[in-house]
């Protein structure tokens, strides 16, 4: 037999994981617009006459776009699975370094578009 409260914790921890997997894709959904933004509206309205720089920040922002909604799907997996299993799922230090990784890139790929470009 559970322990009392156990199932309430457990469906708090399931909604949670939800709202979590909802923050992934909103964030892969703003890194997709970002992504738009940057490559194909900013050059438009710029007096450079070399459009690549920005096409390249914006596909790069869009890869990550897809990244987040792809870990996020993997991650409310990996979470439910731990549930059921009563363990706990860790986000992998690997994955947390890519995503940094990625996310200094891009600022730093914003700030010289916005110094050189």
């Amino acid at each position: 037999m559970r322990e009392p409260g156990v199932e309430d914790a457990t469906r708090r921890t399931r909604l949670a994981n939800e709202r979590t997997y909802l923050a992934w894709w909103r964030t892969g959904l703003t890194s997709l617009a970002v992504g738009i933004g940057i490559g194909k509206l900013l050059p438009e309205h710029t007096s450079t006459g070399s459009s690549w720089p920005y096409e390249v920040v914006g596909a790069a922002f869009s890869v990550l776009g897809v990244a987040f909604i792809v870990t996020g799907l993997q991650r409310v997996r990996a979470v439910e699975d731990a549930l059921d299993r009563g363990i706990f799922a860790p986000l992998g230090e690997r994955l947390l370094f890519l995503l940094v990784g990625a996310g200094a890139l891009l600022g730093l790929g914003v700030i010289a578009l916005i110094v050189f470009a």
